[in-house]
């Protein structure tokens, strides 16, 4: 598969199937996020893999509604950060954008082996800070659930996640965010 085809596949798949987590495929997700570009190659993401059965569990208990999907990902990925990890120059912040290239590349790299890599924002950020023992000063900016795609739809699903899973939302055409030499006016 090349990048264009990786591209071309990544899905935002709610259904999800177990798949087994093995220190190979740690090894391997945790490497295609460490190739992204960052600012000064500061590279100032971080990532917490929790797939222990239990600390899932008390994951489960941070999801916001809407999110019960996560709960069948065989993993659940906490992304975070902090803005001293990471350039600041003027008011530009870098360690999000950052972070955000790594986690592409995180899932660019699961479609490639046939998994579903979904970051969603829907919990509880200091619950899962406490579960996970991320220090107080780190922003917890995501989780990704990981697991296989499954061809049942998950009945956690709501009606617009259905449809979702069954067609990929619709995409804005280029001209709407791809502006050629200046910002347009009235946009």
């Amino acid at each position: 598969m090349d990048v264009r085809e990786a591209i071309e596949r990544r899905r935002a798949y709610r259904s999800l199937s177990p798949v087994k987590i093995t220190p190979e495929l740690l090894a391997d997700l945790a490497l295609a996020a460490s190739l992204a570009p960052s600012c000064f190659n500061k590279q100032p993401w971080r990532f917490v893999a929790v797939y222990d059965r239990e600390i899932l569990s008390r994951l489960h208990g941070a999801l916001a509604r809407g999110n019960e999907w996560a709960r069948d990902a065989s993993m659940l990925i906490a992304v975070c950060s902090r803005k001293d990890l990471d350039c600041v120059l003027g008011q530009r912040e870098y360690f999000l954008f950052d972070t955000g290239m790594a986690v592409a590349f995180l899932q660019l790299r699961a479609t490639e082996l046939d998994l579903v890599a979904h970051p969603f924002a829907g919990f509880k950020p200091k619950a899962v800070a406490e579960i996970l023992n991320i220090p107080e000063d780190m922003t917890v900016i995501a989780l990704v659930a990981v697991g296989k795609r499954s061809p049942e739809l998950s009945p956690r699903l709501s009606e617009h996640q259905v449809r979702d899973e069954k067609v990929r939302p619709e995409r804005l055409a280029p001209e709407k965010f791809f502006f050629h030499n200046r910002y347009p006016d009235g946009v």
